[in-house]
């Protein structure tokens, strides 16, 4: 910024213009993530036994093919690329809520609707 001023008339200066733009997002995602951090809260189930399928466990899955698949229901930040940590707000997340071993679930994925079997729920010590 100091650069884009020393450039010259700040009016017509499209280095400080959009210097001063970026600080302003910069400023605004920096608030946005205070307020998240403020309002967070640890949810810890570990040790806990649940019969329903809630936010933090981890749940063993059958697909209708055959395939046997393991996710974790967390939070929104806590996704990871490996798809082993689910978003509460995912299809998949929102199909498994409050359903029980031995549920049979439906979820609505984008090439048709899936059945999915619940075989196995645990919840893990938070990491």
């Amino acid at each position: 910024m100091a650069w884009a001023a020393g450039n010259g008339d700040r009016s017509e200066n499209g280095d400080y213009i959009y210097g001063k733009r970026k600080l302003r997002e910069i400023d605004r995602r920096i608030r946005y993530l205070s307020k998240s951090l403020d309002r967070a809260v640890v949810v810890d189930n570990s040790g806990k036994t649940h019969e329903r399928v809630r936010f933090g466990a981890t749940v063993t899955i059958l697909y209708e093919a055959g395939d046997e698949r393991e996710v974790t229901i967390v939070g929104v930040d806590e996704l990871d690329s490996g798809n082993a940590r689910v978003s509460w707000r995912s299809p998949l997340a929102r199909a498994l809520l409050t359903a029980k071993v031995g549920d049979t679930v439906t979820l609505r994925a984008p090439r048709g609707p899936k059945r999915l079997e619940i075989i196995a729920v645990r919840y893990d010590e938070l990491r």
